[in-house]
C-alpha cells in the first residue's frame, strides 16, 4: 500500500499504463512527472503531478525523504535525463525504497505484490519445481 512514483521513457509510457491501472487496483496512489501523468490520466486514472527537480519543489526526492512514496517506477530516458534519473534512484536506495527500472521488472513486482495481497505466494523447494516440471513435459 501507499504512493507509487511512476516516471518512464517515451517508449513506455503506453506499456506503464496497464502497471499502473494494476497498481491502483491493488490500493496504491500514483504520481508521476508531467508526461507519464499525463498519459496516465489518459486512461483515467488518479495521478498526482510530481514536479521534476528542476522544475521546482517538493519534487520526488523530497517526497522519498519524506516518507511519501513506497515505491519507484523510473526508466532511463537517455543522456538529458541521466542525472535526475540518477539522483532519484540514489535517493530511492538510501532510504530502501523499492525501485524498478524496466517494464518487465515494474510487471514482476506488481504481480508480486498481487500475489502477497491475495496470498497466493508459495514456497517451493528447486526439487519440487524440478519434478513438477519432469512430471508436465512427459
Amino acid at each position: 500500500k501507499g504512493n507509487v512514483f511512476i516516471s518512464v521513457r517515451n517508449e513506455d509510457k503506453r506499456k506503464v499504463i496497464f502497471i499502473a491501472k494494476k497498481l491502483a487496483d491493488l490500493g496504491f496512489r500514483l504520481s508521476a512527472t508531467r508526461g507519464t501523468a499525463y498519459t496516465l490520466s489518459q486512461s483515467d486514472l488518479d495521478v498526482t503531478v510530481v514536479p521534476k527537480l528542476y522544475e521546482g519543489r517538493p519534487h520526488v526526492i523530497d517526497k522519498i525523504k519524506n516518507g511519501e512514496v513506497n515505491l519507484v517506477i523510473n526508466t532511463p530516458a537517455g543522456k538529458a535525463t541521466k542525472q535526475d534519473e540518477a539522483q532519484i534512484r540514489s535517493s530511492a536506495l538510501a532510504y530502501n525504497i523499492p525501485l524498478v527500472t524496466t517494464i518487465s521488472g515494474a510487471e514482476a513486482t506488481v504481480n508480486g505484490i498481487e500475489a502477497l495481497i491475495k496470498r497466493e505466494l508459495q514456497v517451493k523447494s528447486l526439487q519440487e519445481y524440478h519434478a513438477n516440471y519432469n512430471r508436465d513435459t512427459q
